[in-house]
């Protein structure tokens, strides 16, 4: 395999732009419904919208066959007590899981309401979600009659009560009997994007691969005012690109890398897609939208390129029913999943203690390993290639492991737990839940605006994103069938064309990579593990200057490097973002992964509330919003889809 320095000696220079260069030239594009980002939640609102035979257009940054932190694929569908295998009923269960400080009550209802519908026309598409080939008969959780495959992960440490415990729980019977919730089932994931951009194009929703959408347009131009379309730019042509919309869905997940880049170590230093770099929440957050939750951060724990993937090796995640050995053989104390009550995808804090001090006295022998040889043999197989090997973030490592050579039937499987170290705690990402603030269509505090996914405060899964996707999609579509037609600001549009295209008007300066690593350093050293009014403000400030002084040395020689300069530009933002919510929460907050020093106190009661944040005339303001602002949620749900219909019957 030749490699880039192979190429440049070979030719004697870099190769040409393989594409024509259009920049400055526009494109104008109607839609009744635009969607922007084209992961899971857009294809799904586009594909919801489509169907009620509206316009359609759909914006995606890179190639929506496989775009998004779910386009890999995934390997569990959580969060569907609708199916018929479940135990429990969709409305206590949603209630269970919204049992939780800042959680997204509307979201959850509506994934425990409608995921299994959702699921359902994934099958209808091409999806895979059974095992009809009878491949994992046998297998844990299987069931003979449906063919699904509920996961064995969810239901071995505590007891669920009604108003109590946590996802992976029992339920107790009249019986007193421990039995299974059976709420999440196993899938063939890496099917559903293919699946998904196929109905699309069947649909005639009309796809923009390519296009980095930068702006959101609004009535007159006034930040506040109802959205009516968005600009964008073709990423490889670079030509302008303007959609006019009567209604627009946001779908570009949350932030990025905003505290470190390793892009020649590790690629890129966050588990998500590359392209996810706050571009919707800085565009909503420009036209004046609230959001919530901005605070909330914690330390990075995988896929740094300094750190190995933080589950490589069994012991959580995908890695269902893999026992974990030491060097000598010696099983681990672990829970079989690796899940603990809080629902991380880690050992419970008592079991890391036991274990760290089990190596001290050399009760345990490093390196651990996941003990595969050990397990039945379709256990090990419904594991390795069913759960890893459709799970985004997985497959590529048992790929590779394949084709050197691994065979899990005689292997073990090494992982690096416990001799890697630890993330050192100024590694963050924005990965708490900061995202718009919604209602129950999921329309956000500006008119002609809604959000699905990840792109919401407080998101959950790839299930979460495909059931409010489709959500968002038929109430979008509801408002642009009511709503009359709008016209875009000719003067907003010019600002916002001057100012994409501002980095290649430059010949030299500085590079998207330059800037990226300064914005990292300055989260690093002023928003970091440990937080005070001062630090922040020296953050604000920090951030400020660059924004002054090296923001306009930016330059780009081609679409894609201008591409990658203007995400450095929301990543500043979203930066500045996370650091005026801050300082507004005067209080520190564990679920928050706030820690205040000058607000030692955690998590006291009168803080217990949501924080939103608003740009109003440059200014920022703050609002708050109850914990539970969404009420009751069976009944909100029910008044608001009178219409819907589903699988759903009630249990």
């Amino acid at each position: 395999m030749s490699t880039w320095h192979d190429y440049l000696k070979e030719q004697g220079h870099a190769p040409d732009w393989p594409y024509p260069i259009r920049f400055e030239q526009e494109q104008e594009i109607d839609a009744d419904v635009l969607v922007i980002g084209g992961g899971i939640a857009g294809c799904w609102a586009a594909i919801s919208a489509a169907r009620q035979g509206l316009n359609v257009v759909l914006v995606e940054k890179g190639d929506t066959i496989r775009s998004g932190a779910g386009g890999p694929g995934c390997d569990h569908w959580c969060n569907a007590p609708a199916n018929p295998l479940s135990n429990v009923d969709p409305d206590e269960w949603a209630e269970h899981m919204a049992d939780r400080p800042y959680c997204n009550g509307i979201g959850i209802q509506i994934q425990c309401r409608e995921d299994y519908d959702t699921l359902l026309e994934m099958e209808q598409m091409g999806g895979k979600i059974r095992d009809t080939d009878d491949e994992y008969a046998g297998a844990v959780g299987r069931d003979d009659k449906t063919k699904l495959m509920n996961s064995p992960r969810y239901g071995w440490t505590h007891s669920y009560l009604p108003g109590g415990g946590k996802e992976n729980a029992f339920i107790k019977s009249d019986k007193n009997e421990d039995i299974r919730t059976n709420v999440v089932i196993r899938v063939w994931g890496s099917t559903f994007k293919p699946a998904l951009k196929k109905e699309c194009k069947r649909l005639g929703v009309k796809i923009f691969d390519r296009v980095m959408a930068t702006g959101l347009l609004t009535e007159k131009g006034d930040q506040g005012a109802r959205v009516v379309g968005a600009t964008g730019f073709n990423n490889r042509t670079g030509e302008f690109m303007i959609f006019k919309s009567k209604s627009t869905i946001l779908a570009t997940a949350g932030g990025g890398s905003i505290w470190l880049i390793s892009t020649e170590l590790g690629g890129y230093s966050n588990m998500m897609s590359r392209t996810i770099t706050g571009d919707g929440t800085v565009m909503a957050w420009n036209a004046g939208a609230e959001l919530t939750k901005m605070e909330g951060t914690g330390v990075l724990r995988i896929a740094t390129g300094l750190k190995h993937k933080w589950y490589t090796g069994a012991g959580d995640a995908s890695y269902e029913n893999v026992p974990i050995v030491d060097a000598n053989g010696k099983v681990l104390p672990y829970p079989i999943q690796g899940w603990v009550d809080a629902g991380a995808m880690v050992p419970s804090p008592e079991v890391e203690q036991a274990i760290r001090e089990g190596i001290l006295k050399g009760e345990y022998a490093l390196p651990f390993y996941g003990d595969f040889p050990s397990m039945p043999d379709v256990e090990r197989r419904a594991t390795w290639n069913l759960m890893l090997g459709e799970e985004s973030t997985t497959k590529i490592i048992i790929n590779t492991f394949n084709k050197a050579g691994y065979d899990e039937s005689k292997d073990l499987l090494q992982s690096y737990k416990f001799i890697e170290g630890n993330s050192l705690p100024q590694w963050r990402e924005p990965g708490y839940g900061g995202g718009l603030v919604v209602d129950w269509n999921l329309k956000t505090t500006l008119d002609g605006l809604y959000a699905a996914g990840t792109q919401m405060f407080s998101p959950e899964d790839h299930s979460y994103a495909a059931a409010t996707g489709r959500y968002a999609g038929r109430k979008a579509a509801d408002y642009a069938r009511e709503v009359g037609e709008s016209k875009i600001s000719r003067e907003q549009v010019d600002r916002e064309k001057a100012r994409v295209y501002a980095p290649v008007k430059r010949s030299g300066g500085m590079e998207w990579k330059e800037l990226h690593a300064g914005i990292a350093r300055a989260m690093q050293y002023y928003v970091s593990e440990f937080k005070t009014e001062s630090l922040l403000n020296m953050g604000l400030d920090a951030l400020q200057k660059i924004e002054e002084e090296s923001v306009p040395l930016l330059f780009a020689l081609d679409p894609h490097k201008l591409m990658r300069s203007l995400e450095d530009i929301s990543l500043l933002t979203y930066a500045k973002i996370i650091i005026h919510a801050s300082l507004a929460r005067k209080a520190s907050s564990f679920p928050l992964g706030l820690q205040r020093i000058d607000y030692p106190a955690v998590d006291p009661a009168e803080w217990n509330k949501f924080l939103t944040v608003k740009l109003e005339n440059g200014k920022v303001k703050v609002g708050e919003l109850p914990l539970t602002f969404w009420g009751n949620m069976k009944e909100q749900y029910e008044a608001h889809n009178k219409d819907y219909t589903g699988v759903y019957e009630g249990k």
